[in-house]
């Protein structure tokens, strides 16, 4: 959600500039079900404009209406929204409507936040009951300093609070410049991951050739940087070129990201992490168990964009530690 609330804070310093007051919806709490969970946000501007999304598009106008009323008097307040008679999801929301003001300090320590890659904190203070209320308000807790959302704000310890922890944002660095490396890039910059092209100088490529791309490294194996791969960060590695693939992957041999697809089918796979031990027989277990060839899941993909989606939704899957199902056959609810 990291990369939501980016977007926010980028069409907030946008609104700033236009003069436009801002305001931050946030659902803080559900009974129930419903489209999304607690914690996601939407920034809403003076001219109705906005930046997010906190349920499928049916909460959305109701928020907008009920906004009014906290641009016009700087004060925030309690939404309830029933979807049992309204909606497809049987749940009720609640979401926290308040004027959006940080200060300036709070925006030179989320950009380096993101810059770090380090986690940080929202924290809200909230009621269920529907209303106007002076004392409700968010705080980002990065470091050891606190941020309001607003000047003056106060968290208070007598209302029910709503802590988040926030993780950087999710990174995927794809090593290779073909056709379907385009195809994942701009599938993977839709859901907000940060995307990483990595492509040797002969490949004559560079960030224009592929759209959503946050960065664009044309590095031969042996400069290429590991300092910047963490937990957060999924590799795939599609160069079409098995010498090319043995080189990157033993540049990153060191690395621990939280998965690494291989492209191609099992029997070069094998021979690729073969001769991979071979070079590198240090190599830890660990190393392995993020491994994922031939990368994504088995849906019957056949082109390009077929197969992005296929490794995208293996690598959530993988992440988000859910043995792949078709949603009909799963008991109970579908989210825990």
């Amino acid at each position: 959600m990291t990369h939501e609330l980016k977007n926010i804070v980028r069409a907030y310093k946008a609104a700033k500039e236009k003069k436009q007051k801002t305001v931050l919806a946030t659902v803080v709490a559900l009974e129930g079900s419903s489209y999304r969970r607690p914690g996601v946000r939407m920034l809403i501007r003076e001219d109705g404009k906005r930046v997010g999304a906190v349920s499928g598009g049916c909460v959305e106008k109701e928020i907008v209406r009920q906004a009014q009323t906290v641009f016009i008097d700087d004060v925030p307040k309690m939404m309830i929204y029933d979807g049992r008679y309204r909606l497809g999801c049987e749940g009720i929301l609640y979401i926290l409507i308040e004027p959006f003001i940080p200060n300036p300090a709070f925006l030179d320590a989320f950009d380096e936040i993101l810059k770090s890659r380090a986690q940080f904190e929202i924290r809200s203070s909230f009621t269920k009951e529907e209303g106007t209320y002076a004392d409700l308000g968010s705080f980002f807790v990065i470091g050891e300093k606190n941020y309001g959302v607003r000047p003056n704000v106060v968290l208070s310890t007598e209302r029910i609070l709503f802590n988040q922890q926030m993780n950087p944002c999710f990174k995927l660095i794809i090593i290779g410049a073909e056709h379907d490396a385009v195809q994942l890039c701009s599938f993977a910059s839709l859901t907000g991951w940060e995307v990483t092209i990595v492509a040797a100088a002969a490949e004559e490529k560079n960030i224009k050739d592929f759209p959503g791309a946050s960065l664009f490294l044309p590095e031969e194996p042996e400069m290429l940087s590991i300092n910047s791969i963490d937990n957060q960060t999924a590799i795939v590695l599609m160069t079409h070129s098995y010498v090319r693939d043995l080189k990157y992957l033993l540049a990153i041999k060191k690395s621990q990201p939280v998965y690494l697809g291989l492209l191609g089918p099992a029997q070069r796979r094998e021979k690729l992490l073969n001769e991979f031990m071979e070079l590198y027989p240090e190599v830890s277990d660990t190393f392995f168990d993020v491994v994922h060839g031939p990368a994504g899941l088995d849906i019957g993909a056949e082109t390009a964009q077929e197969i992005a989606l296929a490794i995208l939704s293996e690598i959530l899957s993988a992440t988000r530690n859910k043995e792949p199902i078709m949603l009909k056959n799963k008991q109970g609810r579908i989210h825990t």
